[in-house]
C-alpha cells in the first residue's frame, strides 16, 4: 500500500527539494494561522459571550500596538514568502549554461523529443543524471502542458511559441511524465516516462538508439546539421550568406543580439525572433532591407522550424557556405 500511494510525488531533481521546502512552509503557516486565529475565536466566543438578555458589554479602547502587531507581522510574512518564491522563480527560470538542450513539440495526443545528437523519442526521455537539462518546447495544434512531478517541473506548451524549461536529474530511475492541460479527448494517454541513468548507460543507449527494433543503423543528425540542411534546400543561403548586396541580411552572430529594424525599433534575436521572421518575415523588416522574404508559412512544420533555429544559432562567426 504504501507503494501506491505518496502524499508527494519522489524528489528526483535538485530543484524538487527546494521547492517541497517552500511548499511545506506556506503549508505550516496556513495551519499556524487557522488554529491560532480559531482559537482566538473561540476563545472569544466563549470568554465574552453574553451571560442574560440586559447585560450590555464594557466599552474596549483599541491598542496601537496590538493593532501594528497583526498588521506588520502578516506583511514581514507574506513579503518573506514573495521574495522566497521570487528567488525560486529566477533560479528555475535560468538554465545553466551547460544545460542539454532536448527539443519537445506537442502534438495531439504524444510528445515527440530530439536529443543534441539527433536521436529521437516518442513520450519517453532518456538522460543522464546530473547533468541540467534545459527543455525548448512548442506545439502544433493546441496548448499542452510538460509536467514532471518527481522534478517538479511543469511548463505550458504553447502553439507559434517557445517555452523553456530546466532541470538537473538527482536520481536515477523513472518517473512518470503527463500532459497536465486538457488537450482533447484522448489527453489522459498523452504521457510517458523519463528514464533517468548513470551517464555511462546514457552513453550506452545513445549508441544502441540508432538501430530500430535490431535493425539496420538510423542515420541522425543533430538539430543544427538538419537546420543546415534545411536551410539550403529551401534556398535561404542565397539571400543569407552573407554576399555583398545581398537581399537579406547575413545570420553569422544573429542569435542573442539585438537588431534595429527598419522603423528604428531594436529587437532581440532570440528564438521567438527568428520563428516570427521565417513564418511571417514582413512583421520585423532588418534596417536596410527591402520587405522581399516570402512566408515560410505551411512550407515547415515545428520540428524543421526548430532545426532552423537550432542551425541559425551555432553558426555564431563561422561563414555561410554557399555549397
Amino acid at each position: 500500500m504504501t507503494n501506491e500511494f505518496r502524499l508527494m510525488p519522489p524528489v528526483a531533481s535538485d530543484f524538487a527539494a527546494r521547492v517541497d521546502v517552500f511548499y511545506w512552509f506556506m503549508v505550516l503557516m496556513s495551519v499556524f494561522w487557522v488554529v491560532a486565529i480559531g482559537a482566538v475565536v473561540a476563545y472569544f466566543a466563549i470568554r465574552y459571550r453574553r451571560r442574560y438578555r440586559t447585560q450590555r458589554p464594557d466599552e474596549i479602547h483599541g491598542s496601537n500596538r496590538l493593532e501594528a502587531a497583526w498588521t506588520v507581522v502578516p506583511f514581514v510574512l507574506a513579503m518573506m514568502m514573495f521574495f522566497w518564491a521570487a528567488h525560486l522563480f529566477f533560479d528555475y527560470a535560468q538554465a545553466p549554461a551547460d544545460a542539454m538542450e532536448i527539443l519537445v513539440t506537442g502534438k495531439q495526443w504524444m510528445w515527440r523529443l530530439q536529443h543534441p545528437d539527433g536521436t529521437r523519442e516518442i513520450n519517453t526521455l532518456h538522460i543522464p543524471v546530473g547533468q541540467p537539462v534545459k527543455l525548448t518546447m512548442t506545439s502544433e495544434d493546441v496548448i499542452h502542458s510538460f509536467y514532471i512531478p518527481a522534478f517538479r517541473v511543469k511548463a505550458d506548451v504553447l502553439p507559434g511559441r517557445y517555452t523553456r524549461t530546466w532541470f538537473t536529474p538527482t536520481k536515477t530511475g523513472s518517473f512518470h511524465l503527463f500532459c497536465a492541460e486538457y488537450c482533447g479527448t484522448e489527453h489522459s494517454r498523452m504521457g510517458g516516462f523519463v528514464h533517468v541513468l548513470t551517464p555511462r548507460e546514457y552513453d550506452e543507449w545513445l549508441q544502441t538508439a540508432s538501430t530500430a527494433g535490431g535493425g539496420a543503423a538510423v542515420a541522425r543528425l543533430s538539430p543544427a546539421d538538419a537546420g543546415e540542411r534545411l536551410f539550403t534546400r529551401l534556398g535561404c543561403v542565397t539571400c543569407h550568406g552573407g554576399a555583398a548586396g545581398a537581399l537579406g541580411p547575413s545570420l553569422v552572430g544573429l542569435f542573442g543580439r539585438e537588431r534595429e529594424l527598419a522603423d528604428g525599433t531594436m529587437i532581440l534575436a532570440d528564438e521567438d525572433y527568428i520563428r516570427q521572421s521565417i513564418l511571417y518575415p514582413q512583421r520585423h523588416i532588418a534596417k536596410g532591407y527591402q520587405p522581399v522574404m516570402p512566408s515560410f508559412e505551411g512550407q515547415v512544420n515545428e520540428t524543421q522550424l526548430m532545426q532552423l533555429v537550432a542551425y541559425i544559432k551555432s553558426i555564431g562567426s563561422q561563414k555561410i557556405g554557399m555549397d
